[in-house]
């Protein structure tokens, strides 16, 4: 019996020395090159730091407008797409039956009424008329942050610049903020930052609108007179006083009415257009007409104004 223990005591000796000595080399190694681990851990530690609690360095540096991060995102949504597409189906059959029953109720209704059936998109689609629209897949998005960012698969190679509208099929979605050549980053107007002129359809009042964080879905115009009239449920659009947005183009519809804080005006609130929960699709719109149109007001007022004639 004890002669059948030994070989099994040996084995045991064997494998705890050869531990020891792979334990004792890692650690003579650790202890010689312990100054670049600690250098390596720092550097880690201050990137984490500076990105993560620097929104504007981490959308510059880690932008994913250049063309790797592009292609990452751009996988990623393919695959996402795929493995949700069994739930899209499904919500678009369900999608597509009650639209059937709209269709048919509003073919009944201008039956009757003798209307016109183009009347029904004719509005969205003057806005938009006349311009060139650069039809884009959205990669990327977020919708729970303060500096919300969208990252589209178009960019300056496709016709994309800064400083251009973007657009879905419901209404506005933001303005183009960084571009490379395939790809290219949009501020929505679920960001913090971003400031888009608006007003009030058929009641001429107009101001600019605000995101205040949560939820993604309600936005406010600020500052709007007391003796405006309009009512629950207006529509509001674009006003065209910019040369991003031509005038028009959906925003969402008022939901509330708010008291400004010292009680000279009023806080609309409003709920978006835009499902960017779900956006999908949009189209960048090129802005040529309207910056051309905006310098030529520009050099218009220039020549009007008094000339100090010297003495």
């Amino acid at each position: 019996m004890r002669r059948q223990t030994l070989p099994f005591y040996f084995f045991c000796l064997f494998t705890f020395s050869v531990f020891f000595q792979t334990m004792r080399n890692l650690l003579a190694f650790l202890a010689k090159y312990n100054h670049w681990f600690v250098f390596i851990l720092l550097e880690v530690a201050s990137f984490v730091l500076l990105f993560r609690f620097n929104s504007f360095q981490g959308s510059v540096f880690f932008s994913s407008a250049n063309a790797v991060a592009g292609k990452v995102y751009e996988y990623n949504s393919a695959v996402t797409t795929f493995f949700n597409m069994s739930n899209n189906n499904k919500r678009l059959s369900e999608r597509n039956l009650i639209l059937e029953q709209q269709v048919k109720t509003l073919s009944q209704y201008i039956a009757t009424h003798n209307g016109d059936s183009l009347t029904l998109d004719q509005c969205q689609k003057q806005a938009l008329a006349g311009f060139k629209l650069i039809p884009a897949k959205v990669i990327s998005s977020s919708t729970d942050k303060e500096d919300n960012l969208i990252t589209i698969d178009k960019g300056r190679a496709d016709g994309v610049h800064e400083d251009m509208g973007v657009a879905c099929g419901t209404g506005i979605v933001g303005v183009v903020y960084m571009v490379s050549d395939h790809y290219a980053i949009v501020i929505p107007v679920i960001n913090v930052n971003s400031n888009v002129s608006v007003t009030i359809q058929k009641r001429g009042y107009f101001g600019f609108l605000h995101w205040k964080r949560k939820p993604s879905d309600i936005a406010y115009i600020d500052d709007v007179p007391r003796h405006a009239k309009f009512a629950l449920g207006d529509k509001v659009v674009t006003n065209g006083y910019s040369s991003i947005f031509p005038e028009g183009i959906m925003v969402g519809k008022i939901l509330h009415v708010f008291n400004s804080a010292d009680g000279l005006s009023y806080r609309v609130q409003l709920r978006l257009a835009t499902d960017f929960g779900n956006l999908r699709h949009v189209c960048v719109i090129d802005n040529s007409a309207l910056k051309d149109k905006a310098l030529l007001l520009k050099a218009a007022q220039d020549s009007l104004r008094p000339r100090n004639d010297n003495k």
